[in-house]
């Protein structure tokens, strides 16, 4: 899924192409696209884009008439820049929308159609959709901390729940962990201060390190290779490759449709986490340290 620095490199590539243009129309494939009624998507066309904004996930694009389109690409979605009037051809294609100098096209991968279209009027509306975390680089420490220990729950899924902090997913909170050489599974309230000092300088500089760099690769062209696997990233799908920073493995555990990857030896104290249909399956035999995997891999 397209997180905070994947989204800001959109926006930077969108802006000089679309906001002072005026959106001409907006042809939809997909019946699942569109998750709202009212006001009826017509009414953003003829109108001129006056601004982008991120909100957490998602990219709205805001009209002079005060009408809000906002796009919300899930895992699979993803944007293109293409010549005007570009056909709407192949099951991938959800959208265009047609501006004079050219057309951004949405697409998603796969069967399931996630991807969402909201038609907002005016600002109160638009809030319905934000949901709520805070935005990094606006907080402190303290309100970085407080945030977070509102409840207790373990790293991961605090960084990566969008009622805590904005913008952060499944890709980016592993760099984060792995940069501030923490387990994801510590829980918030367990964090010693020199921790969080530790968390909140990795979750800003990794976020700014990857969103200076996606944005100097747009103003290359239009970002079309948006994944949650790069290659320069230290763990996060890297599965089985050495850790940048010791050299051991990176670990991963899968649940569900995610996974979370980590570096034993330098977050959690050569422990090695139980991946919850492996460890079922190994039972006793499952290897508590990085030592006891390797001898298992030996056998």
């Amino acid at each position: 899924m397209p997180e905070l620095p994947d989204i800001s490199a959109y926006i930077s590539a969108l802006e000089p192409r679309i906001v002072g243009q005026p959106l001409e129309h907006i042809r939809i494939a997909s019946a699942f696209l569109l998750r709202t009624a009212q006001p009826p998507v017509e009414s953003a066309e003829g109108h001129v884009v006056r601004e982008l904004r991120r909100l957490g996930k998602r990219i709205a694009i805001g009209l002079d008439n005060d009408i809000w389109l906002v796009l919300h690409l899930m895992i699979a979605g993803r944007l293109h820049w293409k010549p005007p009037g570009v056909k709407l051809a192949g099951r991938n294609n959800l959208a265009a929308f047609d501006f004079p100098n050219g057309s951004l096209l949405l697409t998603e991968a796969g069967t399931k159609r996630r991807a969402s279209l909201h038609v907002f009027s005016g600002e109160e509306a638009l809030r319905s959709v934000d949901p709520g975390g805070i935005e990094v680089f606006d907080s402190d420490l303290d309100v970085f901390r407080t945030a977070l220990t509102a409840e207790n729950r373990t790293l991961k899924r605090a960084l990566t729940d969008p009622r805590i902090v904005s913008g952060i997913g499944n890709a980016y909170s592993d760099e984060i962990l792995h940069a501030a050489q923490l387990s994801p599974i510590a829980l918030t309230h367990k964090l010693n201060p020199e921790e969080w000092e530790r968390l909140y300088k990795a979750t800003r500089e990794t976020l700014q390190l990857w969103i200076n760099r996606l944005k100097e690769e747009a103003k290359a062209g239009f970002p079309e290779k948006v994944t949650a696997f790069r290659k320069d990233m230290a763990v996060h799908g890297r599965h089985c490759l050495p850790c940048p920073r010791c050299g051991e493995p990176i670990q991963r555990i899968r649940y569900a449709d995610n996974e979370t990857n980590y570096c034993a030896r330098c977050q959690t104290g050569g422990k090695v986490l139980a991946d919850r249909s492996l460890s079922r399956l190994l039972g006793a035999d499952w290897p508590r340290t990085l030592d006891e995997l390797e001898a298992l891999k030996r056998r």
